[in-house]
């Protein structure tokens, strides 16, 4: 049992509680009500900057200029030698087949039924190159890189037009009895034909090239 003082000292306390509590409220809702604002963030801070600004709407253009790798001169010019120095204007055929004055050639080890579809125009000109105007050296070179290219295109009938010596001194053909040689000596060609009439006749000749 508590006494009187005891009981006095216990009422004392609770109410002493009761009014930190009651003080603890009002302190709160005075911070609540009294609260300073809050400084802008960055993003309201550069919209309100830029409010009166007109947004530039015009496509954005960006420009440079890549440095151009160098081009190796002296490897196209070997590349070119070589391939001059592949035909020589000396080589004598062996194997090829005359009819009159159309010439014919057919590499060992093909049927000779390839030269009759030749003649007879079964494959499809693919490609065709004009030798009128060029010295024998020039025209060496364009036919080398000419059939070359071809192989690599996967390309396998063509035409060079080599003329028909009208204009060159005595009036011989002499670019096509040198192209005769260079083709037999390109180990692309299968075999070659004088060209149908409609086709160049004996100014032109028909190359197949191998596959």
């Amino acid at each position: 049992m508590l006494n009187d003082t005891s009981t006095n000292k216990l009422l004392s306390v609770k109410k002493r509680l009761k009014q930190a509590l009651a003080d603890q409220k009002i302190n709160a809702k005075n911070a609540a009500t009294n609260v300073s604002p809050q400084p802008a963030d960055d993003i309201t801070i550069f919209r309100d900057a830029v409010k009166d600004v007109t947004p530039f709407t015009a496509p954005l253009e960006i420009s440079f200029k890549l440095k151009p790798k160098p081009i190796p001169l002296q490897f196209i010019r070997d590349e070119q030698q070589a391939l001059v120095d592949s035909l020589s204007d000396h080589y004598i055929p062996a194997h090829e087949i005359e009819t009159g004055e159309e010439l014919l050639y057919l590499r060992d080890g093909h049927s000779p039924d390839i030269l009759r579809k030749l003649r007879r125009g079964h494959w499809v000109i693919q490609a065709k190159i004009d030798l009128h105007g060029l010295v024998s050296d020039e025209a060496r070179l364009y036919v080398s890189s000419f059939i070359s290219d071809c192989k690599k295109r996967g390309i396998r009938c063509v035409r060079i037009v080599h003329g028909k010596g009208l204009g060159s001194h005595n009036r011989e053909p002499i670019l096509k009895h040198k192209l005769r040689g260079w083709l037999m000596q390109k180990d692309e060609v299968i075999a070659y034909a004088e060209a149908r009439k409609e086709d160049g006749g004996s100014g032109a000749v028909i190359v197949l090239l191998k596959a």
